[in-house]
């Protein structure tokens, strides 16, 4: 049986507003919609049968959304915050580096 300060220490490391599962969460949905923005303006100008970008922008599109639900249970999570939270931020940091590729590309081939 867990004592009273064991079951406070739980609920303040989940409510801590500094933790990183709260800066992912909306950074990692904003990006998420920055994705569909940038496939849809592929779709659009049908530049996306001549290039990569577009597969790019949908795996990022996976990575993101994957990050988001991540961070989400790790926000409401007791046991297992902490893992979440380092699982989300290490998808999270991949989608940056796929988004870091995807705009050299798209510098290299469009411009």
């Amino acid at each position: 049986m867990k004592s009273g300060s064991n079951m406070s220490d739980e609920a303040n490391k989940c409510s801590d507003k500094n933790s990183i599962a709260y800066h992912i969460l909306p950074t990692s949905s904003n990006l998420l919609g920055l994705c569909f923005v940038i496939l849809s303006f592929m779709k659009i100008t049908k530049m996306g049968m001549e290039t990569i970008i577009d597969e790019l922008v949908s795996i990022a599109i996976v990575v993101f959304l994957v990050s988001s639900v991540l961070s989400y249970a790790a926000i409401r999570s007791l046991n297992k915050s902490d893992h979440y939270e380092k699982i989300a931020d290490v998808i999270f940091l991949s989608g940056l580096g796929l988004l870091t590729v995807t705009a050299i590309i798209i510098v290299f081939e469009v411009v």
